[in-house]
């Protein structure tokens, strides 16, 4: 297995890195109208009042990453999401994640983030690799890389797999580094079907083993439409951890989560003396 490598992201004073063998990053997934009548409302008005709320309360759940997106129909995306950009730097010290598939969106918020981004996203269609990569190098961002392409989400592990390694390579011709490029290996819904949680393992496992990156995802998705979903969500959190998921995208608020994660690490030997499960314990008893 290749040795793990070492992401780094910062704000203008806080450095956060993300490692295979290091404690799970968890990137706040909230600010995003995508389902969220309220906050796409507020983005229309350019009310960023629940964007800064949803920053803090983010952060102090455990968050050390935030995930921003403003895409909204109609919306002036470019402006919006600066703007957003700014309010969230405004309010919380953490590394911001630029969510956007709007390149001019994507360089007015990385023209004013103030240390290194994480961007979110590219994938393996044509354009998406020739107008966002040369911005990622630009700014010097990082980048997570979807495993999908022209063709759509591939059903197989080897085709993902196959998608991981061409944006890994072309990013590295334009001198992005593979510790640089986070690769998303997409989950779908066992609703769907029911192997959709195991190619996604074991895209994991292969991207893993041959690069050494780091890995995210969206990882709440697997259970879409299905009932219990807590229940398969921590389960399923869990077990990609095993397999080498890194920086989940996902909602900091939602305790079992959490809970689910710093389980995984504690038993995956990330948690030295059990210290972080014992003070995770300790504020649930206090907050109870």
């Amino acid at each position: 297995m290749s040795e793990p490598l070492t992401t780094t992201l910062s704000s203008k004073s806080t450095t956060v890195t993300i490692r295979r063998d290091q404690p799970t990053v968890i990137i706040g997934e909230r600010i995003n109208p995508t389902g969220r009548k309220q906050l796409q409302s507020a983005l229309e008005r350019k009310d960023f009042d629940i964007v800064r709320r949803d920053a803090v309360d983010q952060v102090a759940a455990g968050a050390a990453v935030l995930d921003v997106n403003a895409g909204i129909p109609d919306g002036d995306e470019p402006v919006l999401l600066e703007a957003a950009v700014r309010n969230v730097m405004a309010v919380t010290d953490v590394p911001l994640c630029i969510d956007t598939a709007d390149p001019e969106a994507l360089s007015a918020a990385l023209s004013v983030y103030e240390g290194k981004a994480l961007v979110n996203s590219v994938n393996g269609e044509e354009r998406s690799l020739e107008e966002m990569l040369p911005r990622v190098k630009e700014f010097g961002a990082a980048v997570i890389g979807l495993c999908m392409d022209d063709a759509g989400i591939p059903p197989t592990a080897e085709e993902r797999f196959a998608v991981a390694e061409k944006i890994i390579e072309r990013a590295g011709r334009l001198g992005i580094p593979a510790e640089d490029v986070v690769i998303d290996p997409l989950v779908l819904t066992l609703g769907a079907d029911h192997n959709a949680a195991k190619v996604t393992l074991d895209t994991i496992e292969k991207v893993v083993r041959e690069f050494g990156v780091n890995i995210t995802m969206g990882a709440s998705n697997v259970s879409f439409g299905l009932p219990d979903r807590p229940y398969i969500n921590t389960a399923f959190i869990a077990m990609a951890i095993h397999a080498g998921l890194t920086c989940p995208i996902t909602n900091p608020l939602a305790a079992e989560l959490g809970i689910a994660i710093l389980a995984a690490d504690l038993v995956m030997g990330k948690d030295e003396w059990t210290m972080r499960w014992i003070d995770a314990f300790r504020e649930r008893e206090q907050s109870a």
